[in-house]
């Protein structure tokens, strides 16, 4: 099995930049489809953006053209760029395959928090 541990939040002010860094401990290559997912206390888990093997992506209409995701299957990586961040934006940002869990990957990473200041 795969796990996943998540890196690079932090606090920024608005209109801010930071790069998210999702490790897998193992190949994720056979997984088609892998993505960014944010929770804010006391909310549901919400998708932000995907992307499939062969770099295809899609985003949530709140970090369209703000947000960039990509993958480095070779080194079993998944990035989210993000600029111009805006306190909405603050949560803990997890990554996973879409749906979640897929085989290899068994559990949700301990994420990690964006906190952005108004």
């Amino acid at each position: 099995q795969v796990h996943l541990v998540e890196s690079g939040g932090g606090l920024v002010h608005t209109g801010g930049s930071l790069r998210l860094s999702c490790a897998a401990s193992g190949s994720i290559f056979s997984i088609n489809v892998m993505a960014w997912y944010r929770q804010v206390s006391g909310n549901e888990r919400e998708l932000v953006a995907r992307i499939t093997r062969e770099g295809l992506t899609y985003y949530t209409m709140s970090v369209k053209g703000r947000f960039t995701i990509s993958r480095d299957n070779a080194q079993n990586t998944l990035y989210l760029q993000m600029n111009s961040l805006k306190p909405e934006d603050t949560a803990v940002y997890y990554c996973n395959s879409n749906p979640p869990s897929i085989w290899p990957i068994r559990d949700w990473g301990q994420g990690t928090q964006v906190t952005v200041s108004s």
